[in-house]
């Protein structure tokens, strides 16, 4: 089997000219811009740009001067560019904050939010969707180059290339799915699908500062100093969770989009091009508090079942932190979080877990709670991590 390419490069900060020689290392390691992408052809750069908005410092959104590097290189091949994302702010203009409309407007590039162009229905052949409405300037677009941030996430463990793609479909139906597959896994399963339909794509991850712990908007930032670059979305999820510590395959969305055929998540079946793996590694980065691995396929169904409800994690609000903006109440898809006494309030009767509250909050005023058994799992699941991290080295 022919291996496919990932090229992880070194940049180290937010600073122009180096993230610009970096792309270009990165991308002639792959083979090249001019090779992947061909001249005069519509392409539709996805960001990940959570709502609601916010600093560009905080690790949450795809660091707007990575992704004017990025633009200034697709400009050089007379290329019809649009950057975009659905998102949903109660400001004017949430681009504003971030500072990606200021870029595009330098650059005389066409910004756009999703809703704005409205959605199209479309076929969708996966395992659990057979319509789903998508973005237009998706689906007319010759390539999409997705611009993930690498991140933990609170629900699925990690937020990178595949998951980014949950953004082409509209808010209100994202909520929906929420409400509807509340599992990790089957969630999982649907962002694989939506995955499926999007066209031919080259993914550059910025992994210069990542988020660690409760992603995707409450974890801490962590340098991580690294692009990752490849034409498979698959493999760059792959190589760039396998560098802070986890084994790509317990990655739900990298598992199904590896079984389908959309993508390699085995390490083993990728050639890592630029830096080497083992010299980048990153040591103590700490994983969402649900990140224990794929146990599904170790225990018992039974007991995979109570174990996934022990380590569900409850929002919980720190009223000291809540300033009453309403985006958690908005939100949430199954309406659990009112308005009570001057602060938002989350109903555990009505809530399904998903953790959208916590995404959007931009004050962290929504903490994760977990049962005392779900603790219990995760202190054990630390001491064998670090236990396997010691006598690995002696082997």
């Amino acid at each position: 089997m022919k291996k496919v390419k990932v090229a992880v490069v070194k940049v180290s900060d937010y600073k122009g000219e180096e993230i610009s020689a970096g792309l270009k290392k990165a991308l002639a390691l792959i083979g090249g811009l001019e090779k992947i992408i061909k001249r005069q052809s519509k392409v539709f750069v996805k960001i990940n740009h959570l709502s609601p908005s916010s600093l560009p410092e905080k690790g949450i959104v795809t660091h707007p001067v990575f992704t004017r590097e990025v633009l200034r290189l697709l400009m050089e091949f007379d290329l019809e560019i649009t950057v975009g994302d659905d998102i949903h702010s109660r400001q004017q203009d949430g681009f504003l904050y971030t500072g990606y409309r200021q870029i595009c407007e330098e650059l005389g590039v066409r910004l756009v939010n999703l809703k704005e162009r409205g959605f199209r229905e479309i076929d969708c052949n996966g395992k659990l969707l057979r319509k789903v409405y998508v973005s237009p300037l998706v689906l007319e677009a010759d390539y999409i180059l997705n611009l993930p941030k690498l991140k933990t996430h609170s629900f699925t463990a990690f937020t990178g290339a595949v998951k980014n793609m949950f953004g082409i479909i509209p808010q209100g139906l994202r909520l929906e799915y929420h409400r509807n597959y509340i599992n990790s896994d089957v969630f999982c399963q649907m962002l694989v699908d939506i995955f499926s339909c999007t066209p031919r794509q080259l993914t550059i991850m910025d992994g210069i500062a990542a988020m660690e712990g409760e992603g995707p908007s409450g974890g801490n930032v962590k340098k991580v100093g690294l692009i990752f670059a490849s034409q498979d979305a698959v493999a760059v999820d792959a190589v760039a969770t396998k560098i802070v510590g986890f084994n790509p395959l317990n990655i739900y969305t990298t598992l199904h989009a590896h079984e389908r055929g959309l993508g390699i998540g085995a390490i083993e079946n990728i050639e890592i091009v630029g830096e080497n793996i083992h010299d980048v590694q990153i040591k103590g980065f700490k994983r969402s508090a649900i990140a224990i691995g794929l146990l599904r396929r170790k225990i018992p169904s039974f007991l995979y079942a109570y174990l996934q409800y022990e380590l569900r994690l409850t929002p919980e609000v720190s009223r000291d932190k809540c300033t009453a903006c309403l985006e958690c109440v908005e939100i949430c898809p199954r309406q659990a979080v009112q308005l009570v006494q001057g602060f938002a309030w989350v109903d555990k009767k009505l809530c399904i877990n998903c953790m959208c509250c916590h995404e959007v909050c931009q004050f962290q005023a929504i903490r994760l709670k977990q049962r005392p058994i779900g603790r219990m799992i995760r202190r054990g699941g630390s001491v064998l991590r670090r236990l396997k991290s010691i006598l690995e080295p002696i082997k």
